[in-house]
């Protein structure tokens, strides 16, 4: 991203926190509606993208018919994470909190882990709105540990960063922090602490290789690894959206299989790879993956294609 470019997102962003939060809630609806069907008519390279994730997470069912309903559904799902993320900072964060537990599942897990004084990874996919179950989850357990992308310019990092404290996360910079993440998270986990980790999109040359929906891609080994080194658990989750509010399941912890860390790793994220794939089968329109996914279609130049082919 070019520094024109930069400074128009930093300003762009600004302007949906500042002004998106203030609109009427019918106005800010249609508006954010009517921005996704724009888009889903305009067919631009995202829209084409998210279409071809999705036609592999139908499979056979993917008729055209049925392929253009659900990207549809999708753009509009994805326009909905973006205006309940300019408006959250002006809602009353206690009533949201207290309606996503209404239809909350698998807190029993975390419950144990907190009580028994162990760590959790929650490792999560693009699904509904992570921020708002991090918000419900903070509610309960006081806090959650997460790692974020070093954004351009580093302004919109910065908003980024006050926006997810604001809801009671610790954010841990991907890059550029005076330690590595990896060795924060290990002592977070140590002390017990929850640690959510968006799973389903490996940015580096160290991913593990899954299949996902019958193809090959990779996911990072991050949230395997990390339960592996610390004996916390390693929870699968998802999250999506209802017509007024959020479902969130906390998947039961998994049980890596085999006794070295190589095959602990890589046979814990392929079933952390199916469970995404179980639970994104049944809310597809609700996973916003608007970027090349599978190796087949990510570039060359790629660090996981490259990764692959040694």
């Amino acid at each position: 991203m070019g520094r024109a470019a930069q400074v128009l997102a930093d300003v762009g962003y600004g302007a949906g926190w500042s002004l998106v939060k203030a609109l009427p809630d019918g106005l800010a609806d249609r508006t954010f509606g009517s921005a996704a069907e724009l888009a889903f008519r305009r067919r631009g390279p995202r829209t084409i993208q998210l279409a071809r994730n999705l036609h592999r997470v139908l499979g056979d069912q993917s008729t055209p018919a049925a392929l253009a309903a659900v990207t549809r559904a999708g753009l509009q799902s994805y326009s909905r994470y973006w205006r309940e993320t300019f408006r959250l900072p002006g809602m009353d964060k206690v009533a949201v909190a207290e309606k996503v537990l209404t239809d909350f599942h698998g807190m029993e897990h975390i419950q144990a882990a907190q009580d028994a004084g162990r760590g959790m990874v929650l490792a999560l996919p693009h699904s509904g709105n992570w921020d708002i179950g991090g918000l419900g989850l903070s509610h309960v357990f006081g806090g959650i540990v997460t790692v974020a992308e070093r954004l351009k310019p580093e302004s919109l990092y910065d908003k980024f960063l006050a926006y997810r404290e604001s809801l009671g996360f610790e954010v841990l910079p991907l890059t550029g922090g005076a330690v590595s993440p990896s060795q924060v998270l290990k002592e977070r986990l140590l002390e017990g602490k929850l640690i959510c980790l968006m799973a389903d999109r490996d940015l580096s040359s160290g991913g593990v290789a899954v299949d996902f929906f019958g193809e090959q891609t990779k996911m990072p080994a991050g949230p395997a690894m990390l339960a592996a080194l610390t004996g916390a658990d390693f929870c699968p989750a998802h999250l999506a959206y209802t017509d007024d509010g959020w479902l969130t399941e906390i998947g039961a912890p998994l049980a890596l299989p085999g006794n070295r860390l190589r095959d602990q790793v890589r046979g814990g994220t392929q079933l952390m790879a199916d469970f995404f794939a179980s639970r994104i089968a049944e809310h597809p329109a609700d996973w916003h993956m608007v970027q090349p996914l599978w190796l087949a279609d990510l570039h060359p130049d790629h660090p996981g294609r490259r990764s692959a082919k040694k």
